[in-house]
């Protein structure tokens, strides 16, 4: 009997299930999108139950759609949104308020205190993260400070979880209270020397101890779906975050070896093998994943705008009807004309880290068409990655020879070109593009022999399509242009 890997993706915007078969093919996929509520400016929230709901109604549609039988799902990966901070009643199982999604920016104004008092240092050494309220350790203070939750807090009553976490809690009917170290990682209050949640950042930000999930290593066996979920219970052995687990998927398994997945946002992280590297560019250190006791450590660098920016140029300013009508539009022009795009739509990620610059086109002239502008966006999201790709190599005093590359527009061929001339490395997409659910099913599968070790993943990974870098001066000067005019929107 044939059997197969249940990836359970937890996206931003939707819950998805993949199946996997022993070469790290796709059998199946079933995906159900969530609502997005934005109550007020700058404020991103999600309704736990419905996360919960509709990656269980996939679990159950992925199993039909591949006409299995539930004894054939050999073991189950989780990956995440990371960051999004959920707090639920211990004893009742629901939500004491919505999920916060790590693109809320509520707590700005917070973090901009904590600063002032002299704190950033302490954070950012002991967790490897800026003080930022993209992460969840401010996120659960706010939460906490709503009324009558903290007492029951700290009474014990209550659980903080990062997606995983919830899953877990629900697929188990609350046997299990877990996360994973990458999604500890993330959260500001987890220190990645000693591998524990850190007592003087808890007391910092007024965190009980026991409201934390209990840490494990990204491949083990965690536990067992509850088996009344789907008539059979099924064990859990695979935990990571979303660009963690895609980092592993792609089999960056080496020192220098790095990715960057070109979703809403671009995330890049590099692997830096079993010591974090402490960034002097802004980057976040952070941990890559832990396997077999080992931890191996990655800096990381986001880019909040990249698909999202051509969401905007399709709903905002009607350029193309459809995403990927942005590569030929982009094609009908031989270069940008002068165009340069500063796609700051939500701030500026790394390495500039300024959350109020705003986004620009500079170069407009009487002969500017749409493909110009068009061409110029694919351009944006290519060297935003450059301007991160170029300060981790600074901080890893490394010089890799290939990007890995996945996420949706990565299947644009024309991005991917730019993006491989503009670095002057080769550019590698792999068949499976899904590495984000690959790497937790990889995860999952080491731990319960579905594969013997990572020589027998690599042996099964497979390439789609190179990129290599065409030499010409107009790449000079996209970059040259790029660097004086970005300077003017910081």
């Amino acid at each position: 009997m044939e059997k197969f890997i249940l990836a359970l993706d937890a996206g931003t915007t939707s819950s998805r299930s993949i199946l996997f078969n022993t070469k790290g093919k796709i059998t199946a996929i079933s995906q159900y999108e969530f609502t997005q509520y934005f109550p007020y400016k700058g404020w991103v929230e999600h309704d736990p139950i419905e996360i919960w709901n509709t990656q269980l109604k996939s679990i159950k549609e992925v199993i039909n759609k591949a006409k299995i039988k539930i004894e054939q799902i050999h073991s189950i990966g989780i990956t995440n949104q990371r960051e999004t901070t959920v707090i639920w009643d211990r004893k009742t199982g629901k939500p004491v308020y919505n999920a916060i999604v790590w693109q809320d920016r509520r707590t700005s104004d917070f973090c901009l205190e904590l600063e002032r008092k002299g704190t950033k240092e302490i954070f950012y050494k002991k967790t490897g993260l800026v003080l930022d309220s993209y992460f969840s350790g401010t996120k659960i203070k706010w939460i906490l400070d709503q009324n009558g939750i903290k007492s029951k807090a700290n009474n014990g009553e209550l659980a903080f979880g990062t997606i995983d976490s919830w899953l877990i809690w629900n697929l188990t009917k609350g046997k299990y209270h877990i996360t994973d170290i990458t999604n500890a990682s993330r959260t500001l209050i987890y220190n990645i020397h000693d591998l524990n949640w850190d007592t003087e950042l808890l007391n910092i930000l007024e965190i009980p101890e026991s409201l934390l999930p209990k840490v494990v290593s990204c491949s083990e066996l965690i536990g067992n779906t509850d088996s009344s979920l789907l008539g059979k219970s099924i064990p859990i052995s695979g935990i990571a975050g979303d660009q963690q687990a895609s980092l592993f998927g792609q089999m960056c398994t080496n020192p220098g070896d790095i990715k960057n997945t070109y979703g809403t946002g671009c995330f890049c992280i590099m692997n830096t093998g079993s010591k974090p590297v402490s960034s002097k560019n802004k980057m976040l250190t952070t941990i890559g994943y832990q396997l077999n006791n080992k931890v191996t450590y990655a800096l990381e660098g986001s880019v909040f705008i990249a698909g999202a920016l051509i969401q905007w140029i399709r709903d905002q300013i009607n350029l193309v009807n459809e995403s990927p009508e942005i590569e030929d539009l982009a094609l009908s022009v031989d270069d940008n004309g002068g165009i340069t795009f500063i796609p700051a739509l939500s701030g500026l990620g790394a390495p500039y880290w300024n959350p109020n610059a705003t986004g620009a086109i500079f170069g407009i002239t009487r002969g500017t068409k749409k493909g110009h502008i068009a061409r110029a966006a694919l351009e944006a999201i290519a060297l935003r990655s450059r301007d991160i790709i170029l300060e981790m190599q600074k901080d890893a005093n490394t010089n890799f020879n290939s990007l890995k590359v996945d996420g949706g527009a990565s299947n644009n061929n024309l991005l991917m070109q730019i993006q491989s001339n503009l670095l002057n490395k080769k550019v590698i997409r792999p068949k499976t593009t899904e590495t984000t659910a690959l790497g937790a099913a990889f995860f999952s599968g080491l731990a319960t022999g579905f594969w013997k070790d990572i020589d027998s993943i690599k042996n099964i990974w497979e390439v789609d399509k190179e990129f290599n870098p065409s030499n010409d001066d107009n790449n000079d000067s996209i970059i040259s242009l790029w660097e004086k005019r970005i300077t003017k929107v910081l």
